[in-house]
C-alpha cells in the first residue's frame, strides 16, 4: 500500500514539476526564448531544469556560459542567428546549426559512396498548416491535427556540412 502511495506521489511531483518548468519557458523574454529554443538539443534534463529555475535573465545567461552553451549560439552573427531561429536551413550550414534550427532529426543514417569521408543523411518530417507555416513534426505533436499536408526534408551532410537538401511529399 505504501509503495503505491509513494509511486503516486512521485508521479504527481514529476507532473507538477514539468508543468512548472513549462510555465517558466513561457516567461522567458523573446531573446531568451530564441537562444533557449536553439540550444535545447544540446541540453540534458538537468541543464534544462537548472537553467529554467534561475531567477533572472542575467543568472540564466551566466549559467549558459558556465556550461559552455552560450558560444554555441552566439558565435554566429546576428543575421545568422535570426535564420537559425526562423528555421531557414541552407546549404553550407553546419550540423550544429541545423540542430539549433530544427532540433533532432526524425531519422538519420550514415552514407557511403559520397565524395566526403564522413557523410550522413538527416531526415525531418514537417506539418504544413493553412496559413503557410511549416512546423517540424515531433512525436506527440499537439498541432498535427491542424496540418493540411505533410512533407519530408532530407539533408545530406558531408563532413558535418549541409551539401544537399531534398523535399519529398508525404512521410
Amino acid at each position: 500500500m505504501w509503495r503505491r502511495s509513494l509511486v503516486l506521489w512521485l508521479v504527481i511531483v514529476a507532473v507538477l514539476g514539468g508543468c512548472s518548468l513549462d510555465r517558466k519557458v513561457k516567461r522567458l523574454s523573446e531573446t531568451e526564448y530564441a537562444h533557449y529554443y536553439a540550444l535545447r538539443p544540446f541540453m540534458d534534463d538537468e541543464i534544462r531544469k537548472t537553467y529554467l529555475l534561475k531567477k533572472t535573465e542575467e543568472e540564466r545567461s551566466a549559467y549558459l556560459k558556465e556550461v559552455k552553451l552560450w558560444d554555441l549560439f552566439y558565435k554566429y552573427e546576428a543575421h545568422i542567428r535570426e535564420l537559425i531561429v526562423a528555421g531557414k536551413v541552407q546549404n553550407g550550414w553546419t550540423k550544429d546549426m541545423v540542430l539549433m534550427a530544427w532540433g533532432a532529426p526524425f531519422d538519420k543514417r550514415r552514407l557511403t559512396g559520397r565524395p566526403a569521408p564522413r557523410s550522413e543523411l538527416m531526415i525531418y518530417r514537417f506539418e504544413l498548416h493553412e496559413d503557410g507555416t511549416a512546423l517540424v513534426w515531433e512525436p506527440g505533436s499537439k498541432t498535427e491535427y491542424k496540418a493540411v499536408s505533410r512533407f519530408t526534408r532530407e539533408l545530406y551532410l558531408d563532413n558535418d556540412v549541409v551539401t544537399e537538401m531534398k523535399q519529398l511529399e508525404g512521410w
